[in-house]
């Protein structure tokens, strides 16, 4: 038996570039995004969480981060279905999980973020895993934060079944 489930958020790089080339179109067009819609900034990347196994209890995050910056984690309620339709404002979860680490703190310093914040999306994670084999998020690297210097991912216990 597991005692612990590790899952590392992975870049979804189809989506993110995707995602990426749809706000180009409608800028290189002039057009404005649908009303409602949420388009991808240019410091945000769509990544997924894969369950194994969906039965899950939330334990913590494990979050490492090199240097000063934010990251903010949102889910996205949405399912993707091949045709990938646009992302819409309403499909972003609350809270958000957010890390961050100030300019002159030490990189063994442990990364701040809002406790309660990141402990009731954890539980909405384990407890929307349990009808989804895949979940989408937003990862946005904010403040100097780089993708190449973080590591995110959620620690869940397997419930026994």
């Amino acid at each position: 038996m597991v005692s612990e489930l590790e899952l590392a958020f992975v870049e979804d790089l189809q989506l993110t570039k995707i995602m990426r080339l749809r706000a180009q179109s409608l800028q290189q067009k002039s057009q404005k995004r649908q009303d409602g819609e949420r388009l991808l900034l240019p410091y945000e990347g769509v990544y997924r969480l894969d369950f194994s196994t969906q039965d899950l209890t939330f334990c913590n995050w494990s979050v490492s981060m090199k240097g000063p910056g934010r990251l903010s984690v949102t889910g996205i309620s949405q399912l993707w279905t091949p045709d990938l339709t646009n992302l819409m404002t309403r499909q972003l979860m609350e809270p958000t999980g957010q890390f961050w680490r100030s300019a002159g703190d030490p990189d063994e310093s442990p990364l701040k973020c809002l406790e309660a914040d990141i402990q009731e999306f954890g539980e909405r994670i384990a407890e929307l895993a349990k009808v989804r084999k895949t979940m989408y998020f937003l990862l946005a690297f904010k403040e100097g934060a780089q993708k190449a210097n973080i590591s995110c991912s959620v620690i869940f216990k397997p419930n026994s079944g």
